[in-house]
């Protein structure tokens, strides 16, 4: 396929280390892109000197890219993409009243709202109200560090309407960043959000230095509880097996650019939450997403036991070698519950 096709008026929101690759990415593509900060240092320094170091450091960006503090300046935007973090999107769009109804919106953040429990369509649909067939969710295994360096990276981007999805696989496909469509957005937004979950439970598994065997056991009985949470909210099964769920559960389990992991890593070593996050400038998407997993899991009863050793890892101070105890101990089963 051709990587060159009609330049767009395209906006970024959130100018972290993902919402700026991705910015760039199709700056680079020959699309006029203005990338939206609250941040009045980062969008200095963008502007002036094409680098981002606080959120994306030792990336040369191209010097087309223009940031911006001023959501008016954005009225021409042809297509909106969200990277503000998830607990944050609500209060962003109401706030800073972005003129995004009846354009396109590509969602890049993977988490479920703390306080309605609603997947990110839902939250945009809830606050500011759009056309269903208008929302996009890009997700997959994609650490910015890597795309930022033009790595070789898959990921897939799904909506309701197959056609929307198509156009987004074209606008930002380039030789080294592939993209797949779907139409399950809800296994889309699932995958992404609930891999930070099971990410956190295998940095404890490093910080507590356990084996290979444990990891592999995470990942895989992760994964069943991933799917049968997103098949009970409408998902469709297949969708887990795929770049958003098991191909973003291995790479945010095992990769050193993973904060979630990072986290688990350092509860694991004994450092409390409030220590780690201290020393954290970038979010850690799964700590909310854990609560709200385990709640929406309770919610719809559905037994998801490695969440829910995660919540009480994090939120009731449950000793992570008590919690592995506990799930090596449960009740012996069947492997597949369908």
């Amino acid at each position: 396929m051709s990587f060159f096709l009609k330049s767009h008026r395209i906006a970024v929101l959130g100018a972290g280390s993902w919402g700026t690759t991705i910015a760039n990415l199709l700056t680079e593509k020959g699309h006029k892109v203005t990338l939206w900060s609250f941040e009045e240092e980062v969008v200095k320094e963008i502007n002036e000197n094409h680098t981002n170091s606080t959120y994306l450091p030792g990336i040369q960006l191209n010097k087309n890219l223009k940031a911006t503090l001023s959501p008016s300046s954005l009225w021409r935007t042809e297509i909106f993409i969200i990277a503000v973090p998830t607990q944050y999107i609500r209060d962003v769009l109401l706030k800073y009243k972005f003129p995004i109804k009846n354009k396109l919106i590509v969602n890049l953040s993977k988490g479920i709202e703390k306080k309605t429990l609603m997947r990110i369509s839902e939250v945009l649909q809830d606050s500011i109200g759009y056309n269903p067939e208008h929302f996009l969710t890009l997700t997959g295994p994609s650490h910015a560090e890597e795309v930022s360096r033009k790595i070789p990276t898959t990921v897939v981007v799904a909506s309701e309407d197959i056609e929307s999805a198509k156009f987004i696989r074209d606008i930002f496909s380039t030789s080294y960043f592939r993209i797949y469509s779907s139409e399950d957005v809800i296994g889309c937004e699932l995958g992404g959000a609930l891999k930070n979950v099971i990410a956190l439970a295998a940095g404890i598994i490093d910080g507590l230095r356990l084996g290979d065997n444990t990891k592999a056991a995470l990942i895989t009985r992760g994964l069943a509880e991933i799917t049968k949470l997103g098949v009970a909210l409408g998902a469709k099964p297949q969708t887990f097996s795929g770049l958003s769920g098991l191909g973003d559960l291995v790479v945010t389990c095992n990769s050193k650019h993973s904060r979630n992991r990072f986290v688990g890593e350092q509860i694991g070593k004994g450092k409390s939450m409030i220590e780690i996050l201290k020393e954290m400038k970038m979010v850690a998407e799964g700590i909310h997403t854990t609560e709200s997993a385990y709640f929406l899991s309770q919610k719809h009863k559905v037994d998801m036991p490695i969440i829910e050793q995660v919540y009480q890892i994090l939120f009731n101070g449950l000793d992570p070698l008590e919690a592995i105890n506990n799930l090596m101990t449960r009740q012996s089963k069947n492997e597949w519950w369908w």
